[in-house]
């Protein structure tokens, strides 16, 4: 099909009010650089800023033709108009999305588009990709969605006007005279305006080019469209995490500027390997470029977990006992994934990087490991990749890895995960409602020994000198399932590195605790009504919530215990 287009009649828009031209932002810049200029060359940069050229008014978008394909395709009846709504210094488009199948055109949606560098100076409603899942246009001025085209060949039209007078002999002095002082004098602003704000990371990391995107693979979501930014959850080192929308569908999108594509790149190769699908492992749904030029960004695309990070989760709530165990073995689980070689050719990874704002939550609590940025994966017969020792949170790196005195073998990186998992299940601990006495605040690993941003040496000093490890309370060590707990986070965090647990065994020894818990005969029960039985309550504020310790009649024998023998089989 050459070309397929759908118009509607709607009734013609209200007059539209007189439309402000912009200032062009380059013209604003070589103001600012005129005051900088000589004397005696203000003069002629003024009369280059004053000679006729394409920096007029720009069409303003205030009102579009609206459709929701909810409303079925039924003419007139569907169609009403959009007023355009956003921010200020944002340019506003409408759009249209539609498909063809057998010819047979089927539109889906119309209305506003936020501001979208793809939709520049486009007065007409084209698609130009070939041969898309999902038809996409976006056009700019009142009402220019009302007609849409699928024109593979299409190219913008150059809009007829007037040439301007041939410059002067004056002119065109000024012009060679002025355009290559006005090239130096930019890239001095732009160099030192990267030297104050970046550290010139350009200087340091190469660009990338097209062919950093072969590393991500095809993925049929990267022809649905739109996919829209909506808000901004996090920011870290390498890059922003957003919430953004794809059609019935939320998903979060990691965006790394061009500067840390290393970042981006290795993740996307984590993610992409052999057999990377489980459970407990956030799911990857594509990467991509964004941008065109030198204003690029690189893309991940994952599924959005709207209960975010245990660390941010553990700030605002509390958990049970239920729920505590419920996290720390699916997050162990998914641990235990990455670090074990797959059956179907899937190597073993090592994080990296592991903390409690790295591992998300499900709806129903359920852990699943993220941010594989910094993770290598072992190979058998290639070589590990990137193995500079010191990376990762210094909150939650291993004695040996603030020492600087790493094993560069594949154990080795995996022991440095287990200790970063005792801290972890410290503060999953130190947030229960099982324990007797009251739930203090969250508190980040070491913040009591360390502050809340210790420097390499703080750590240094309080975990390889003094060997301190974060406070485990008493009170803790008295409920039969947390005790159990505690010694496994100790043997998680221990300063001997073969000492540590596996993942594997963590998994084990959560199931082993909660089973203790259950057979010892210390329940916790949650009743709406009070009751003089218990031997300790808790009622919380506003309600008559009661918490119920019901002790056993006597001592079970621990060699009836499921897994009383642990030691036998770590």
């Amino acid at each position: 099909m050459a070309s397929c287009q759908q118009q509607q009649q709607r009734p013609p828009p209200p007059r539209p009010r007189p439309q402000q031209p912009r200032r062009h932002p380059s013209l604003l810049l070589l103001l600012i650089i005129t005051t900088r200029l000589p004397l005696l060359l203000r003069p002629m940069l003024l009369l280059l800023l004053l000679r006729p050229g394409p920096c007029g008014s720009v069409a303003e978008t205030r009102q579009c033709v609206y459709y929701n394909g909810s409303l079925g395709w039924d003419g007139e009846a569907a169609v009403a108009s959009e007023l355009c709504d956003g921010e200020r210094d944002k340019r506003q488009h409408c759009y249209a999305t539609w498909r063809n199948s057998s010819g047979t055109v089927r539109l889906e949606r119309r209305g506003c588009w936020l501001d979208d560098f793809n939709c520049y100076d486009r007065t007409e409603c084209v698609e130009t990709t070939e041969n898309p899942m999902v038809f996409f246009c976006c056009c700019n001025g009142d009402f220019c969605n009302g007609n849409f085209k699928y024109q593979p060949s299409f190219q913008l039209p150059i809009e007829d006007s007037k040439k301007p007078p041939e410059p002067s002999q004056l002119g065109n002095v000024l012009l060679y005279t002025m355009v290559p002082l006005l090239g130096v004098s930019l890239l001095l602003l732009l160099a030192f305006w990267l030297y104050r704000h970046h550290g010139l990371p350009y200087a340091h990391h190469e660009v990338p080019t097209q062919e950093d995107v072969e590393a991500a693979p095809a993925s049929p979501l990267l022809g649905l469209k739109p996919l829209q930014l909506l808000e901004l959850q996090a920011r870290g080192r390498f890059g922003c995490v957003y919430r953004a929308q794809l059609p019935g569908q939320e998903v979060a999108v990691k965006v790394f500027p061009p500067e840390h594509k290393a970042s981006w790149q290795n993740e996307v190769a984590m993610f992409t390997a052999a057999g990377m699908k489980h459970e407990n492992l956030l799911q990857f749904l594509a990467a991509e470029r964004r941008g065109t030029g030198l204003d690029f960004e690189f893309w991940i695309i994952t599924l959005f977990q709207h209960k975010g990070s245990v660390g941010d989760y553990l700030k605002g709530n509390v958990v049970t006992w239920s729920e505590l165990c419920h996290i720390a073995e699916t997050m162990a689980r998914g641990l235990s994934f990455l670090h074990e070689e797959g059956p179907d050719l899937k190597p073993a990874i090592a994080h990296r990087d592991f903390k409690s704002k790295n591992v998300l939550l499900k709806s129903d609590l359920t852990a699943c490991v993220a941010d594989l940025g910094l993770a290598v994966k072992f190979e058998p017969g290639k070589p590990p990749g990137d193995m500079h020792g010191q990376v990762g949170t210094r909150r939650y790196m291993a004695p040996e890895v603030l020492e600087g005195a790493i094993n560069f073998q594949r154990d080795a990186f995996l022991r440095i995960d287990m200790y970063a998992v005792g801290l972890v299940m410290w503060e999953l601990v130190s947030r229960c409602t099982v324990a007797d006495g009251p739930v203090g605040d969250y508190r980040m690993p070491f913040e009591d020994e360390a502050g809340q941003h210790p420097s390499l040496e703080d750590m240094q000093e309080v975990v390889v000198n003094k060997k301190q490890r974060p406070a485990l309370r008493d009170c803790w060590r008295k409920h039969p399932g947390l005790s159990q707990l505690c010694e496994t986070v100790e043997e998680c965090w221990d300063h001997d590195a073969e000492a540590r647990l596996s993942a594997g065994c963590v998994v084990e020894r959560v199931c082993h605790a909660r089973r203790v818990a259950e057979a010892s005969g210390v329940a916790t029960t949650t009743t709406s009504t009070t009751s003089s039985t218990s031997s300790s309550s808790s009622s919380s504020a506003g309600d008559a919530t009661i918490t119920i310790m019901v002790p056993s009649a006597s001592p079970p024998n621990p060699e009836l215990l499921p897994g009383a023998a642990r030691e036998s089989s770590l």
